[in-house]
């Protein structure tokens, strides 16, 4: 497992695994415990997933010590104000069955994200979160963020696969030392993502598929992924992409991929972002 370094010297796997889309407790226990069994030692999960008390039960399960995994979970909007953080996180800590956690996210740059931020502040400086962060925040928002508080993210969760690259984001979170993390690092199998003519041939002279490749792609690039599965042959195939690096050429090949934008959301949709703000759960 290769890893990146937080500005604070907490450490992440390059590669976690992801729970979104698994609301149902046995299948979302059950894909953590295949996760972890298989080798995974990072797990992502979100208040608004609904699953963190079986994300919580699984790590238990599999008698892993806790501080040989990564736990993220994310603060949903309706929560975003200094008390509202800081309680929505003890709720997080409850459900998850743990005393602390390594990363907290707010999962969207909306609503009173910037006293939420500074209830996760106070949480880290506790220890009750190892490291704080955002999601889903684009490159301006997140400069003024820097630029305004104490402490900075240590890391920004945002959509990164070759179709949408966020060179400017990218670019920005490296001028101001935060790690940059990908969702969605196969675009949700938009554009027949997993048969991609570009993937599929770079694939073909290192023995991986397309998926492989995208996630050995953002790696290199120095960003951390967290692909979703429940099936265990794809988490297989998931996990294994420590074996080859890509080439110069072949990286290049995959820029010319990028159209610029996302075809998953729009944050910058003012419908969307009401549908945001209503979401309950």
């Amino acid at each position: 497992m290769e890893y990146r370094k937080f500005y604070n010297g907490v450490e992440i796997p390059m590669l976690g695994f992801g729970v979104y889309q698994i609301p149902k407790y046995e299948d979302a226990k059950n894909a953590v415990l295949s996760a972890l069994k298989i080798g995974y030692r990072s797990i992502d999960t979100a208040q608004a997933y609904m699953n963190e008390k079986a994300v919580g039960d699984a790590i238990k399960e599999s008698g892993i010590k806790r501080e040989e995994i990564f736990i993220t979970t994310k603060l949903w909007i309706k929560d975003f104000s200094y008390d509202g953080a800081i309680k929505a996180a003890n709720l997080s800590m409850e459900r998850l069955g743990v005393d602390y956690i390594d990363l907290i996210l707010l999962h969207q740059t909306m609503g009173d994200y910037i006293n939420a931020w500074k209830g996760l502040e106070k949480l880290y400086k506790e220890g009750k979160v190892k490291a704080i962060g955002m999601a889903n925040c684009y490159p301006h928002i997140l400069a003024d963020i820097c630029e305004t508080f104490e402490i900075k993210p240590m890391i920004n969760q945002v959509e990164m696969h070759p179709f949408f690259q966020q060179k400017l984001n990218l670019d920005t979170m490296k001028e101001y030392n935060v790690v940059p993390e990908a969702w969605a690092p196969f675009n949700e199998g938009l554009r027949d993502f997993f048969n991609n003519t570009t993937l599929v041939k770079i694939g073909e002279k290192y023995n991986k598929s397309a998926a492989q490749v995208a996630l050995r792609w953002n790696i290199q690039r120095g960003v951390v992924v967290i692909p979703k599965t429940v099936h265990e042959d794809r988490m297989i195939q998931n996990f294994n992409v420590f074996d080859f690096s890509l080439s110069d050429n072949d990286m290049k090949e995959i820029e010319k991929m990028d159209i610029g934008h996302s075809e998953i959301v729009n944050h910058f949709d003012p419908k969307w972002v009401k549908m945001l703000h209503t979401f309950t759960f």
